[in-house]
């Protein structure tokens, strides 16, 4: 998992360094490459494979979403060694059903990266376990969330399914995705991160230029030839992408819990007005004039919020580890030590090394995988 740590094109003076990383307390093991696009040949075999499994007429196909915390993950991919995603997510199967499946993931998150929502398929065949041999009735969908969450919760309690639907078995969870979506979060302040976030973001400890950042993104969203923003390692036939879309937005820092002032002018408020009619107190416009009164009104013992920013990155596909060098170079203009004509000559070069190192993957989260579902 380690990102290009080359120069960037330019050879201006680097006021910061472009590489301030949170440690790990667990560090997943280094996996063999994956890739995060639908170009190579290891995916025509998987497509194949799939389609063989679901020709017997008693399968029922589930198209699973699952959400999980990417830290004790080697990816989501199976490895030959290595916890990954798909491994436990199979072995919670195997213990509801009594036999084993094989699980198609929509996207190879890799390893320590996040998912808010990834889907999966799976094929079930429900046999007897009384009756060796007897067919019994597909399971109901809300009967297998609950089942293979209970194997999951006695694992280690960081992956869960969130939804389960019945599906065609042609339909496969990879190559009918329309589009993707990834966001990236950003902890920007010199507090030391808080015990509750490591893991989870990007800590910088330099102040970020917001608009700077917003116009970065200007100049790298639509089509484009991204072989600045692919790893070496990448399997895919074509550097071409559509992205789709690619912002940068300041959010309320997580966990977040109300401050005095605050929950004084929510209660004054609500004594006075309809909920409909609430002051948006907390609001990021407002969110220094609250930080600055928490340090005279609430004193010792209350932690500074870090600034929170959240890169949304949208396409029907991705390069492998474009995500991430598309933020280490948006941290870089958010810094100042990169101009956005340099994101121009960067997106031009055409290579990977003009590149900002990349982020860490620990910020990144597969957000949603959209469907046109049947």
């Amino acid at each position: 998992m380690s990102g290009d740590k080359s120069s960037p094109l330019i050879s201006g003076n680097s006021k910061h360094s472009l590489d301030q990383r949170p440690e790990s307390p667990q560090r997943p093991p280094k996996i063999a490459r994956i890739v995060d696009d639908d170009d190579s040949d290891e995916e025509e075999e998987e497509e194949k494979q799939s389609k063989s499994m679901s020709q017997n007429p008693r399968i029922q196909r589930y198209l699973v979403a699952i959400e999980y915390i990417g830290t004790r993950f080697s990816g989501a991919q199976k490895q030959p060694i290595g916890r990954t995603v798909v491994g436990v997510l199979e072995e919670a199967f195997h213990k509801f059903i009594g036999q084993p499946v094989s699980i198609f993931c929509s996207s190879r998150t890799d390893a320590g990266v996040h998912a808010l929502s990834n889907v999966c398929h799976v094929d079930v065949e429900r046999i007897s376990k009384r009756k060796p041999g007897e067919v019994l009735p597909p399971h109901e969908p809300a009967v297998v969330r609950r089942a293979v969450n209970h194997f999951l919760q006695k694992n280690e309690g960081d992956i869960s399914v969130i939804d389960v639907r019945c599906i065609p078995t042609d339909f496969h969870a990879r190559y009918k995705a329309q589009e993707r979506t990834y966001f990236y979060r950003l902890l920007s302040g010199p507090e030391p991160l808080s015990t509750f976030v490591k893991g989870r973001a990007w800590h910088v400890p330099e102040e970020l230029d917001l608009l700077d950042m917003q116009k970065a993104c200007n100049v790298l969203v639509g089509h484009h030839d991204f072989s600045s923003f692919r790893a070496a390692a990448c399997q895919a036939k074509s550097p071409i992408r559509t992205l789709d879309e690619l912002t940068v937005t300041e959010v309320a820092s997580t966990p977040y819990f109300p401050s005095i002032i605050e929950r004084e002018q929510s209660s004054f408020a609500s004594s006075k007005k309809s909920n409909t009619d609430l002051p948006h107190s907390s609001s990021i416009l407002n969110q220094d004039k609250v930080e600055g009164s928490i340090e005279t009104t609430e004193g010792f013992g209350t932690r500074r919020r870090h600034r929170c920013y959240v890169v949304t990155a949208r396409a029907r596909s991705f390069l492998y580890h474009q995500v991430r060098l598309l933020v280490g170079v948006l941290k870089s203009v958010g810094t100042g030590d990169l101009t956005i004509p340099d994101v121009e000559r960067i997106l031009n070069a055409k290579t990977v090394t003009a590149a900002s190192p990349m982020a860490p993957a620990c910020g990144l989260y597969l957000g949603n995988v959209k469907y046109d579902l049947p």
